[in-house]
């Protein structure tokens, strides 16, 4: 804090006991209503996270394209970061931060409003009630598409309906809201904390601000997995009449439910900001008759007004000049450039594995969108808790010089690389979907994305391509439809979920000339021994959170030791708008662009365009999705060396201990970065993008 800083500070402290109560009290509830906050920013991050494959699939868009919407949010907070900085402390800062709280919430509430106007989820073309009476479903020879005029008009009614599938843009707009709206949370409560705290109490009130906000996480975990669990349009249609589950390709939960609790919350968490004071040392009938005696000026009073008016032009030009000179001290400044350099690899890695993490669990292994969330956010919120107070632990213990520092995040780094290495051994083979991965007989194995030629057994039954129905044969095979399995009748009396498919040709070995073949709606479940496989990620993914959190503060202080200390807010500020702009808007976008040239199978709307994948080679996503993070990882890890080794070359010969402001670092240095420094805070849980 510098002297104006502490000079502010005495000047307010009170001098009586029962003002020093009043105002205490209104510090307090600043605490609780900022505490809240953190809260319901964190749970709206994970929300996000946690929701991009539901929202995927319910406005039929490609990976790439919810990236775009998922990196929506650094787009909203970049927009006005450097006003906040600047401006922020200037102004009522209490009501500055209510208004973000509300601005987020009628952003999360903005997000789910296109569930209201878009009309049901239609998970297929064909209605399954139409189908049954008409068997459209099955293989018959004499089977007919529509009449073409007939089949043209229908399609432009549909065109026309499906134009309500840009609303995904409204989900953009929410999502960059959200962004605008978080803005002003950590940085001016932080200063307002710094500010107003009794000497050497900021930092206890910043690590239990820390520790409340796990509460976000943890509330957002628990309800995006039991929405997931929800049909998307309950309440409105029939339950009975669905007939997918949700581990099926095309299930969408209620993620809408999500955004319209975390926007409530947001709403309420801004109420008591705008009662709480810009100065909680200043009595209230204090704070009015200073802003009354402002409106009566005598000309004298207006004369050095107007005086101090220009002298504040001329120092503005000044501290303009003062601005672009510290700068260029930073981005001169060869090691800052290096750590930046780095830090935007390493962050990639986390921000990009996190936003798809849940897609590759759900393709992967075969778990339902619930279960992902649900065992994700059990093992990541724990392991990343203790990791964290462990690092901080060791480094404070230790005392580490500088360069210990380096090369402890180093080694912290190069154990989650080799955690990330171990995923590769887990790659289950690809799912066994005739006319994708195998011939429609079920017998040769065939290269992904290999135009699969019709079989014997389907080659008269006239089906449509396009159509994805899968059925579960006996043989363990999945069928892209019925029809392609050449089954013949059905059974089940017209209830979907016991609907049951017989004399399926493609599922009767060719030699046999007898039996009845069946096929179940429903993709067929992933092998034992690709269970087996989910059981060692999980275990694997515990090790890779703590490695990855154990790192964190060593990441925060090399960012702010590595300046000059009247540069660490700018050079904190600088980092943050390149993370944001390269990694956390980028990063989703290519992550998501390569990950749809994995999709074997996608939907196609009315149209006739394409929309959300249906089904993915299982190895080429994962080595895609593994491939890109340790690719990012490893380049970071090369670069950690020449990081450390350009430490070593500038404090040779020095202390470096005493660079380090006698090597000790403070509690309260600590929590003070650790919360303006949100964008170094690796899959954690202040981070939009990382958590």
């Amino acid at each position: 804090m510098d002297q104006s800083q502490n000079l502010t500070k005495n000047e307010n402290i009170p001098s009586s006991g029962k003002q020093k109560n009043k105002c205490c009290d209104g510090f307090k509830m600043f605490l609780v209503a900022l505490s809240l906050s953190y809260i319901c920013k964190a749970l709206g991050g994970i929300i996000m996270k946690s929701s991009i494959t539901q929202i995927e699939r319910r406005f039929d868009i490609s990976s790439s394209m919810a990236g775009l919407i998922d990196g929506g949010f650094e787009m909203g907070n970049l927009l006005i970061i450097v006003f906040v900085s600047y401006f922020g402390s200037k102004l009522h800062r209490p009501k500055i931060i209510g208004i973000g709280c509300f601005v987020m919430g009628i952003g999360s509430i903005l997000t789910a409003l296109p569930h209201f106007f878009m009309g049901y989820y239609r998970y297929s073309t064909k209605s399954l009630a139409s189908s049954l009476e008409n068997s459209t479903l099955t293989c018959a020879a004499n089977q007919t598409s529509l009449l073409p005029g007939a089949s043209l008009e229908i399609g432009e009614k549909d065109c026309e309906k499906e134009s309500k599938s840009f609303m995904w843009i409204y989900v953009l707009m929410g999502n960059m809201l959200r962004g605008i709206g978080e803005t002003p949370i950590v940085p001016l409560g932080v200063s307002y904390i710094d500010d107003f705290a009794k000497n050497g109490q900021s930092s206890m009130y910043l690590g239990t601000l820390s520790s409340v906000a796990m509460i976000g996480p943890i509330l957002g975990f628990t309800m995006s997995s039991l929405f997931a669990k929800i049909y998307v349009d309950v309440g409105f249609v029939d339950l009975s009449t669905i007939r997918i589950t949700p581990k099926d390709s095309r299930w969408v939960g209620a993620w809408w439910l999500s955004f319209l609790v975390s926007g409530l919350l947001c709403i309420i968490s801004s109420i008591p900001f705008f009662f709480l004071p810009k100065n909680p040392y200043k009595p209230k009938k204090e704070r009015k008759a200073s802003t009354s005696l402002q409106v009566f000026q005598t000309n004298e009073e207006k004369d050095q007004i107007s005086n101090l008016t220009k002298h504040g032009q001329h120092a503005s030009a000044i501290h303009m000049t003062g601005f672009l000179q510290s700068v260029k001290n930073i981005i001169t400044n060869h090691l800052y450039v290096l750590y930046l350099v780095l830090t935007l690899l390493q962050l990639s890695n986390y921000i990009g594995s996190f936003t798809y993490v849940f897609k590759f669990v759900e393709q992967q292994y075969g778990q339902s969108a619930f279960e992902a969330n649900f065992l994700l956010g059990v093992i990541t919120l724990p392991t990343m808790a203790t990791g964290m107070f462990l690092g901080g632990y060791i480094i404070k213990k230790y005392k580490f010089s500088l360069v210990g520092i380096g090369k402890y995040a180093f080694f912290t780094s190069f154990m989650s690389f080799v955690s990330q290495l171990l995923y590769f051994a887990l790659i289950c083979e690809n799912k066994s979907v005739a006319g994708l991965t195998l011939t429609y007989d079920g017998i040769n194995p065939m290269k992904p994305h290999t135009e699969v030629p019709l079989s014997y057994c389907n080659s008269d039954c006239n089906c449509d391509g396009k159509e994805w129905e899968p059925v579960c044969g006996d043989n363990g095979i999945t069928y892209i439809s019925p029809c392609l399995a050449g089954c013949k009748y059905l059974t089940g009396n017209k209830v979907p979920n016991n609907t049951v498919f017989y004399e399926c040709s493609c599922v009767e070995p060719p030699a046999s000339k007898t039996g009845n073949y069946s096929a179940r709606l429903g993709e067929c479940p992933r092998d034992n021994d690709c269970k087996k496989k989910h059981y060692v990620y999980i275990i694997v993914q515990v090790l890779n959170s703590f490695s990855i959190s154990m790192g964190s503060t060593s990441l925060i202080l090399l960012l702010v030791k590595n300046v000059r200390p009247e540069l660490k807010s700018l050079a904190m500020g600088l980092h943050s708008l390149v993370i944001r702009t390269l990694g956390g808007i980028l990063t989703p976008i290519y992550y998501g662009a390569l990950i749809d040239k994995t999709c074997l199978k996608w939907s196609f709307t009315s149209c006739g365009k394409r929309g959300a994948c249906r089904i993915y080679s299982s190895e080429l996503f994962g080595k895609t999705y593994l491939t890109l993070n340790t690719s990012l990882k490893f380049s970071s890890l090369v670069l950690y060396i020449v990081f450390i080794y350009a430490m070593k070359r500038k404090y040779e010969g020095k202390n470096a201990k005493a660079l380090e402001d006698g090597g000790k670092t403070t509690e309260a240095n600590l929590d003070s970065v650790n919360n303006n420094g949100r964008c170094v805070s690796p899959a954690g849980v202040d981070s939009e993008t990382h958590m």
